[in-house]
Formats: structure tokens, sequence, C-alpha cells
């Protein structure tokens, strides 16, 4: 089965540039401490890593 990660929005993105907080939407995110599960795919990944600074990052593991 595909490999999942977990997202968490840590930060506000408030007083960051617009490119940034339209990432944090585009990852589904919409108020603080919020966690979503995602694809783990290299255009999630990039989105990720452009808001390293505002999410915390979780690998899900599969338990069968």
């Amino acid at each position: 089965m595909a490999s999942q990660i977990r997202v968490q929005y840590v930060k506000s993105s408030i007083s960051h540039p617009k490119d940034q907080k339209a990432t944090i939407r585009l990852l589904g995110l919409r108020r603080l401490n919020q966690t979503v599960t995602l694809p783990d795919n290299l255009a999630v990944r990039g989105m990720v890593r452009k808001v390293s600074h505002l999410v915390r990052i979780e690998e899900v593991t599969e338990e069968a």
C-alpha cells in the first residue's frame, strides 16, 4: 500500500508571504493544530518543505 504522511499545522502563517499561505491551504490545513493525512509523493513533499517552519510532519505506519 502507498505510504502516507501526517501533517500538523503548528504555527500561524500570518506575516508570511502569500505563496506560503496558499500552500498551507492547498495542503488542506485551515486551523492551527489541525492534522491531515496526505499521500507521500514528491508534490506533497515539495509543498511541505516550502512551509516546513509552519508544520510538523510524521510518517504514518500501516499496521496490518
